[in-house]
């Protein structure tokens, strides 16, 4: 399910979960300074968790194909730089 950006997902799943006392103490103070309920905090935590899953396996699948796209993209910033240059004098551009 997406969820728009600053809106709060719809709990639609009850669940029973255990966890470490040291780590529910630290979710509901964290629920707490954001000021989320602690199944919302949880989660959200979950999603954060599962997205950094997926973008970390991404990662790993373009670093094995031998691509190098932070370097592709430094050098496509260079080059609308160089192109800014001849253009605009140096001078940027407006946005």
């Amino acid at each position: 399910m997406a969820t728009p950006v600053g809106r709060l997902p719809v709990m639609t799943a009850k669940v029973t979960l255990s966890f470490a006392d040291e780590t529910i103490e630290q979710a509901r103070w964290f629920a707490r300074r954001e000021g989320l309920s602690l199944s919302a905090w949880m989660d959200q935590a979950a999603r954060e968790k599962a997205l950094r899953e997926v973008f970390t396996a991404h990662a790993d699948v373009v670093g094995r194909a031998g691509l190098d796209l932070e370097s592709a993209a430094l050098a496509d910033a260079h080059e609308v730089g160089l192109v800014d240059d001849l253009l605009f004098g140096g001078r940027r551009r407006a946005a």
